[in-house]
């Protein structure tokens, strides 16, 4: 393989924003048929390294080759032409257009110059089946949860027949099963002789699937080698520079406090009829395949969406409340899995985001307390290890720097029930154990988290148990001592119903 030619090959590779250099002189090569993993930590270079690949964006210096050819000026439609295909973290559907349509988007079939709608659902189909999708081709994407639109975005790539295929965080949001189709998806592609570039922070996913690692580190190539004998940990080290350390922080049973969530019989979306209590100090998690009703019932307590139940008392509250802003008067707070569209106003500043939650609070006399609202932006910066101008657009900020902000602008209300949609996707190592040692203090400050994770590990090591959803229903609940990722995951796919007590 190494004697291939690279089907796209970037050398000595620069790139810099407004004086800032982001990548310098970095090499990489994709050779067909290898499955080629880029790392980093937020903020190390990943996601402009691959604008460049796709001409979405041009370097300062160094060149790109196409097939061992230096390109003058590769543009996006170049790249395209050459067989660049990208999967990027953030998807690029279009909501009212339909399964087959954004599946061929920008590449559909045209016959006497109109669109060929034959062919298009053809084409699509062969697509969708690749990726296991089932869901009928004329449904619109915005109907379908967030996991199902990642399949219909790595189709739509599909659809232009790859050679070079990047995949950017690809099962961020996928259940196990869709996660394992993938995998299965990747190998028969590199088997078949294209370049897989691969990006995830679920490193187990990359030494299972992934046969060469470049890492960068502020910019520059730190490794690049053969994963062959390469453990989790020299990968964290690769990255940070640093021994990894305990991702997790050392287990500890929860003190037993009050009951702040007690409900019988409640229904809410895809969810009907569970019965779940939980405590002050504990840390809860919600797991299942995606798409089982666990972001309801997240919702559902939240007054987000419609909910019913038979009895029900929340922070002191003898019923179900009614509203988002009933359930945040009462101590919930919730930080959605879509930070960038549901959690973030991406082009005010950092500041202004911090703040949202707290304006009516920094009010005085009907007017701006600007002196308060400095001092409160200073210190969640401080707590959150936010340096620079917090003036800036959040949108400046890594993955990881935003969903902090995400989680933190809520602290200054003081919540008692923190509800958390996959907090750590799409996010570094680094920052992950930065976000897990902060769910840690606030259970030990007496608060209450249900954590809804996709990535398993999580549930397993920072739970004190585990309420496992199937078909809108709790399956299964594990005490942390019993909720094995093989426990969890079996749980999820009907193969264990018994309840197990905390």
């Amino acid at each position: 393989m190494d004697g291939t030619t690279p089907l796209v090959e970037a050398r000595g590779i620069s790139k810099g924003f407004f004086g800032n250099p982001v990548l310098k002189a970095v090499d990489i090569a994709l050779h067909p048929g290898r499955i080629h993993a880029l790392l980093g930590e937020n903020g190390a270079g990943k996601s402009t390294l691959i604008n460049l690949l796709s001409g979405a964006l041009q370097p300062d210096g160094g060149d790109i080759r196409v097939d061992g050819k230096p390109v003058t000026r590769l543009t996006p439609q170049g790249a395209r032409a050459a067989g660049v295909a990208v999967v990027q973290q953030e998807l690029s559907l279009a909501a009212e257009l339909s399964i087959a349509e954004n599946i061929g988007l920008g590449a559909a079939p045209r016959r006497f110059g109109l669109l060929d709608y034959r062919a298009l659902r053809d084409r699509a189909a062969a697509a969708s089946a690749l990726v296991g999708l089932t869901e009928p081709l004329e449904m619109p994407v915005g109907d379908l949860p967030l996991g199902r639109r990642q399949m219909v975005e790595i189709a739509k790539a599909l659809f232009r027949e790859p050679r070079v295929l990047i995949l950017d965080e690809p099962t961020s949001s996928l259940s196990a099963h869709e996660a394992g189709v993938l995998s299965g998806l990747v190998r028969t592609l590199a088997a078949r002789g294209v370049a897989v570039l691969y990006i995830s922070h679920r490193l187990n996913e990359v030494q299972a699937l992934c046969d060469y690692v470049t890492v960068l580190k502020d910019g520059v190539v730190t490794a690049d080698r053969s994963l062959a004998d390469v453990s989790a940990e020299g990968l964290v080290r690769l990255m940070v520079g640093r021994d990894p350390g305990d991702m997790f922080p050392a287990f500890k049973p929860a003190a037993a406090g009050e009951h702040l969530i007690r409900v019988d019989g409640f229904s809410a979306g895809a969810v009907y009829d569970v019965a779940f209590s939980a405590r002050a100090g504990e840390i809860v998690g919600i797991g299942g395949l995606i798409g089982q009703g666990q972001e309801d019932f997240l919702l559902g307590l939240y007054g987000a969406i419609p909910a019913v139940a038979s009895s029900a008392a929340i922070c002191g509250v003898g019923h179900l409340l009614a509203g988002v802003g009933a359930a945040t008067a009462a101590g919930l707070a919730y930080v959605p899995a879509d930070r960038k569209k549901e959690g973030l106003v991406l082009p005010h500043t950092i500041a202004a985001n911090l703040m949202l939650p707290s304006l009516g609070r920094l009010m005085r006399h009907g007017l701006r307390d600007r002196r308060g609202e400095a001092a409160l932006v200073a210190d969640l910066a401080r707590q959150l290890a936010i340096r620079g101008d917090t003036g800036r657009p959040v949108q400046a900020l890594s993955g990881g720097n935003q969903q902090k902000v995400a989680l933190a602008k809520w602290l200054p209300l003081g919540p008692r029930v923190l509800l958390l949609n996959d907090p750590t996707r799409g996010v570094d190592v680094g920052t992950k154990r930065e976000i897990y040692l902060m769910l840690r203090a606030f259970a030990d400050a007496g608060k209450l988290i249900l954590l809804l994770s996709s990535d398993t590990p999580e549930l397993v090591h920072l739970c004190d148990r585990v309420a496992v959803f199937r078909e809108g229903r709790v399956v299964a609940t594990l005490a942390h001592g019993n909720a094995s990722e093989e426990a969890i995951v079996g749980a999820a796919m009907g193969l264990a119903t018994k309840e197990l007590a905390a």
